[in-house]
């Protein structure tokens, strides 16, 4: 009788790849000084607090990966990296063209 050992499978880090263009994104900037380390955690952590008082608890899913796009939108803001009305501009561009992109295709966004 033999038996097997099982090896646990790991849930992926990101469940969505925006979500690794968004930390991927973040580490990025703070590289480049756009803001420190401290900043973005006290960004960060005011936003979890705000969405958790919101809401109640977190599900540490993709409400987790909201709050720290808002936060990030929220430091860029702050450090005059991204004027608010640009972000929102480009938000309504991606869905536009996400809503109008073909099954598998990709999505691509147009310069207007």
């Amino acid at each position: 009788m033999s038996t097997c050992a099982t090896v646990p499978i790991e849930a992926p880090p990101f469940s969505e790849p925006w979500h690794a263009q968004a930390f991927a994104l973040t580490v990025h900037l703070n590289a480049r000084g756009a803001y420190s380390w401290p900043q973005w955690a006290e960004r960060f952590g005011s936003e979890l607090a705000t969405r958790r008082g919101a809401r109640g608890a977190l599900d540490g899913g993709a409400d987790y990966w909201e709050a720290w796009l808002g936060a990030l939108e929220g430091l860029l803001a702050e450090q005059g990296l991204a004027e608010p009305g640009a972000v929102e501009a480009l938000r309504h561009a991606w869905a536009e063209a996400y809503l109008h992109t073909p099954h598998g295709a990709p999505v691509r966004l147009t310069s207007r």
